[in-house]
């Protein structure tokens, strides 16, 4: 009996070792296949880094072997905007997508020139605060998501809320009147700045517009969030609410894709589209 089990042991460990290495190789090659995709997709001229790249489905091997992916999702940053001042610096965003289950090249041996057969793309472009501050030439902008009525929280992921599309609160601060605070030298959040000036809180509402993000403040924001309620004239409330509306020019979106619709995302603001089957390549994204 004891040689049984001495047998049995050294079997068990024998299984485990290999499904051990089964799965570090398996994990091995979709960390190859990852990268092989980042490197095609960086071969797109408005990509300036390798994208991050995460291929779904286990095992991976088997998807590689014939070429049929589970899904990827895709994220790539300090992609440019136009439309920026060159004053107050550079506009850049992040274009991500997520691909459905889709056909590509076998073991995971990505090029820029191949053709991926997708179920689904499901697209986003988004813009952090200081982007959003540079469009709005508003220095001090923030982004917030309020969490929904009657419950407590700033709108993250532990209220159940990350994104919203009327509502979002963009903090900052103007000049009084909004007009004189343009100076991209002497912005009226600047220290420096010797002329009157409010710093706000107020609900803005976000949309597409044949493509374009539309930002819209409605009203002072004076809810239970985090804000700031502070005095403005009657005679300029309709002004400092125009300093947080615009339409921004069309922004880039992966692939191509047209945005459908624009909402908050945490502190940031994001288009985004979805489209049914279709093919792409990665040097085109």
């Amino acid at each position: 009996m004891p040689g049984m089990r001495k047998i049995l042991v050294v079997a068990v460990t024998v299984a485990v070792v290999a499904a051990a290495a089964a799965l570090l190789v398996d994990v091995g090659a979709a960390i190859r296949g990852e990268h092989r995709l980042s490197r095609a997709l960086a071969e797109s001229p408005r990509v300036p880094f390798d994208p991050e790249v995460t291929l779904a489905g286990f095992p991976f091997l088997t998807q590689a072997a014939n070429g049929e992916y589970s899904g990827a999702t895709i994220s790539a940053r300090g992609v440019e905007m136009p439309g920026c001042e060159p004053a107050r610096g550079v506009c850049r965003g992040e274009l991500g997508a997520t691909l459905g289950r889709f056909q590509g090249a076998d073991r995971g041996d990505f090029t820029g020139s191949d053709v991926l057969h997708t179920a689904s793309i499901s697209a986003y472009t988004r813009l952090d605060a200081v982007t959003l501050a540079r469009y709005l030439r508003i220095t001090d902008l923030t982004v917030s998501t309020p969490a929904p009525d009657g419950r407590a929280g700033g709108g993250g992921p532990q209220d159940g809320v990350v994104s919203r599309s009327e509502g979002v609160v963009f903090t900052g601060t103007v000049a009084l009147p909004p007009e004189d605070g343009l100076d991209a030298d002497d912005p009226p959040s600047a220290s420096a700045y010797t002329g009157p000036k409010v710093r706000v809180s107020v609900a803005v509402d976000l949309s597409v517009t044949y493509g374009a993000l539309e930002i819209r403040a409605t009203d002072f924001y004076t809810g239970p969030e985090r804000h700031l309620d502070a005095e403005v004239p009657e005679d300029m409330r309709a002004a400092v609410l125009d300093r947080f509306s615009m339409v921004l020019p069309r922004l880039p979106m992966a692939w191509g894709l047209v945005a459908q619709r624009a909402e908050s995302f945490g502190g940031d603001v994001q288009l985004v589209s979805e489209s049914g089957v279709t093919d792409v390549r990665p040097d085109r994204f």
